[in-house]
């Protein structure tokens, strides 16, 4: 009974992802999306948009993936997408204790496992990784565009700063890529995301 113990502690534990809030807005404007929300919109998004990963992405692994990948904000919380390096550096030594937790709950196979995908995710090192990436970056800006701004216009976020990452999902998928700059091009000439200082934004 020791693993099942020990597997019930860990999936016990992730319960706690469902109260971590993100920046994003929900369509419903009563609150922000939780990582929880996040991660189960990642794992369907990668199901639907299969056709454009690279031929050879194992879906199912880009699945599990995402699913596992934002675990560590239940101790390190989110981190705004835009927040400076000083910020990313400290939330990045946060996720990876919280990963050494968090995983240190299952069995030692299935912890290694686990934090293997995790550090898959981080590194970007698989095709896999790289479409898993794309989708994260990807969906945030949908949500933008579905509630008319959402944290571009909450943080004053310019199209030059989302062109930055949409480079991003263009390594994942060229086809997400050419979509988000489209995306963001759309959202420039409706007026919910600032044009680039000097520049419509679109190129």
């Amino acid at each position: 009974m020791e693993r099942l113990d020990q597997q019930l502690r860990f999936v016990t534990e992730i319960d706690r992802l469902k109260g971590v809030l993100r920046q994003t807005m929900l369509t419903d404007p009563r609150r922000r999306e939780n990582s929880a929300e996040h991660s189960w919109h990642l794992a369907v998004a990668a199901l639907a948009l299969a056709d454009h990963a690279p031929p050879g992405t194992d879906i199912g692994r880009v699945i599990a993936m995402v699913l596992v990948h934002d675990l560590v904000e239940i101790d390190a919380g989110d981190l705004f997408l835009y927040a400076d390096e000083a910020q990313q550096a400290r939330q990045e030594e946060a996720e990876r204790a919280a990963a050494d937790r968090i995983f240190g709950f299952l069995p030692p196979d299935q912890a290694a496992t686990f934090r293997g995908l995790w550090d898959e995710f981080e590194e970007r090192r698989t095709p896999e990784a790289r479409f898993a990436r794309a989708l994260d970056r990807l969906q945030p800006m949908l949500e933008n565009l579905n509630v008319g701004g959402g944290t571009w216009q909450e943080h004053g976020i310019t199209a030059d700063q989302v062109l930055l990452k949409v480079r991003l999902i263009e390594d994942g998928s060229p086809a997400l890529g050419r979509y988000a700059r489209d995306l963001v091009a759309r959202a420039v000439a409706a007026g919910i995301l600032a044009p680039a200082p000097g520049g419509t934004g679109a190129a």
